[in-house]
């Protein structure tokens, strides 16, 4: 298996291989806890207008997201696991636009042959995924701010994975306190908090879901992210044994 690095919005859209697109803060992060609130499926797109038009042409969807890290008008919830965890989201087609993480994935389809979205709640799962196919090239997509500007959250999340694909020791807690003292965490604290303080932890709770998001084709012809893993229905056996495949 051969892993690469890649970093922002270019690097998701020249992807080969299987892609693992890296959001933490806090597009992968808050995908999870809506799959954890019961949501069926989720339908990234690239645009808050794209997403309203959804939402137009099916009122039962949810829509959530984020531009400035901020809930667009319109919206149901933001992007924001602490909004999303404790919603009845059971059955629900979610819509869901941010300025990174979501446009990375329509991204990495154009390249890719396969698409995982990803973070820390949802690390080792998706690196069992990986070693039960073991495809020739993996592509680990480190979004950054907006797409366009590194972010160290997504690089040490992007880090960690590779690591535990190759049996190099990590250890998360140095990481939370990293992360802790970086530029990217001032949206969760003290007088420049604009987003809720507990989605820091929320989004940094390694392991917390057991599921893989992979990206696919609709039959309507719109991306999707379904979640594979026990419990879900679509992967068989434990996803977190080292024999999985999907059904």
């Amino acid at each position: 298996m051969n892993i690469l690095i890649a970093n922002l919005l270019s690097g998701a859209a020249k992807a080969k291989g299987t892609a693992v697109v890296i959001d933490v803060f806090r597009a992968a992060s808050t995908a999870c806890y809506a799959v954890a609130a019961g949501a069926a499926r989720i339908i990234p797109v690239e645009t808050v207008e794209r997403a309203l038009e959804l939402k137009a042409a099916h009122p039962e969807f949810v829509v959530m997201g984020e531009r400035g890290c901020l809930k667009p008008d319109g919206f149901d919830f933001g992007n924001s696991p602490t909004e999303i965890k404790d919603a009845d989201l059971s059955g629900k087609t979610v819509v869901h636009a941010t300025s990174a993480g979501t446009r990375g994935i329509l991204a990495a389809m154009d390249s890719a042959d396969d698409v995982l979205f990803m973070s820390f709640v949802n690390l080792s799962v998706t690196g069992s995924y990986l070693v039960a196919r073991m495809p020739e090239v993996v592509t680990l997509a480190a979004m950054g701010r907006a797409g366009e500007t590194p972010a160290p959250e997504d690089k040490l999340c992007a880090m960690y994975l590779k690591n535990e694909l190759e049996g190099v020791p990590n250890v998360m807690d140095a990481i939370r306190s990293f992360v802790r003292n970086t530029p990217s965490a001032e949206i969760f604290f003290g007088a420049s908090a604009i987003v809720p303080e507990t989605d820091f932890d929320l989004c940094l709770d390694l392991d917390a879901f057991d599921f893989v998001l992979r990206a696919d084709r609709s039959p309507e012809g719109f991306v999707e992210l379904l979640p594979l893993g026990p419990g879900r229905g679509r992967l068989t056996p434990d996803a977190t044994s080292g024999d999985v495949r999907a059904v």
